[in-house]
């Protein structure tokens, strides 16, 4: 695989990426990855997601981070950054996507550890976030240095119908 490139996205710029984010979101959906969407779910559907998610950038609430190859995005992730008064030190990791045909490639151990990083910088020292039970992704955050804590049944669905548990993971960061 050619060189990956690691890049904190401005408001444009996710803007821009809109099409290209909104493929890999279709492509991991469709591939049974319970990141909050049903199948059948194509590209077009994410649009809108995808601009809620820049002006979250906009705003400055969220990190938006892209991995690309060749120039074309292959993966991101994101962490929320705007929480309560009583939680400045803390931020929310959401929506970890690898396209199905650039994994196995290290994109989302580069992805966390870059966005990892930009959270420390915003004086974040801890990082939370859920995933399906079960799933690909929940065993890539062990490897990552991330804690497990627990396990709520039922609290989401597959894309595909059916529900599932999620386990919730947390891991602190240095600011």
């Amino acid at each position: 695989m050619s060189e990956i490139q690691i890049r904190l996205l401005d408001e444009n710029e996710a803007v821009t990426a809109i099409p290209a984010l909104s493929d890999v979101l279709s492509d991991c959906v469709e591939g049974g990855a319970s990141v909050g969407f049903m199948q059948p779910y194509p590209p077009e559907s994410a649009h809108g997601y995808w601009q809620g998610v820049a002006g979250a950038v906009a705003a400055g609430d969220t990190l938006l981070m892209v991995a690309e190859v060749e120039g074309r995005v292959l993966g991101t992730v994101q962490v929320g950054v705007a929480q309560m008064p009583n939680q400045p030190h803390r931020g929310d990791l959401k929506k970890l996507l690898v396209h199905r045909a650039a994994r196995g490639k290290g994109l989302a151990r580069r992805l966390m550890e870059a966005v990892e990083r930009e959270a420390a910088t915003r004086g974040k020292t801890l990082l939370v976030l859920d995933t399906a039970t079960g799933s690909e992704a929940e065993a890539i955050y062990p490897r990552l240095g991330w804690e497990r804590v627990g396990v709520i049944p039922d609290y989401a669905m597959w894309p595909e119908g059916g529900l599932c548990a999620t386990t919730f993971f947390y891991k602190r960061i240095a600011a």
